[in-house]
């Protein structure tokens, strides 16, 4: 199977190996990030949830309103095990759109009031800095920062072009990663 990364609609030409035609696909899973055809990231976000839920599922007997954990053994949980599946890969699919983010944040916010118990008056602003947890934007900006100025160090001259990169020589209004930090 094949895919072609474009935002043209139709299709791409068949592709022939050995008079054999490669079927085309939509979406390909590589190293945990789903790659969809526009690069939009929702499919990968959408899979990144179900993974989240299903995560939260085994270990809500843990985290839930019954537990006898204290509240921060809850957030250490949640820190260690639900977090990296969320922020894996931050640096590219950070570039996604506000609806497709705000994804992880709901779930984010919603994990958080089911960890303390809290009734539905208490705001999520106020879930976030009590505990201090940070909203899925900060984190992004962050991993971002912190990718930027690895990049920028890096021994190959290949990776430095990334960096000049600006808004002038684009011809495609699409968000950037480093978009996030201007």
């Amino acid at each position: 199977m094949h895919i072609t990364f474009t935002i043209r609609s139709g299709q791409c030409p068949p592709i022939y190996v050995d008079q054999q035609s490669i079927p085309q696909g939509t979406s390909v899973k590589y190293l945990g990030m789903h790659l969809d055809s526009k690069l939009t990231w929702r499919e990968h976000i959408i899979n990144k949830r179900k993974q989240l839920d299903h995560n939260t599922r085994k270990s809500l007997w843990l985290l839930g309103r019954t537990s006898p954990l204290s509240l921060e053994n809850k957030l250490l949980i949640y820190k260690t095990i639900l977090k990296p599946v969320w922020t894996y890969g931050i640096e590219l699919w950070g570039c996604a759109s506000k609806t497709n983010v705000s994804i992880i944040q709901r779930y984010q916010s919603k994990l958080l009031r089911i960890i303390t118990n809290a009734p539905w008056y208490v705001t999520n602003q106020t879930l976030h800095s009590d505990l201090r947890i940070r909203y899925v934007q900060s984190v992004r900006d962050e991993y971002t920062r912190k990718h930027r100025s690895t990049l920028a160090h890096h021994p190959n001259p290949v990776v430095k072009p990334l960096l000049l990169y600006t808004h002038q020589t684009r011809r495609l209004k699409r968000r950037w990663t480093f978009d996030a930090l201007n």
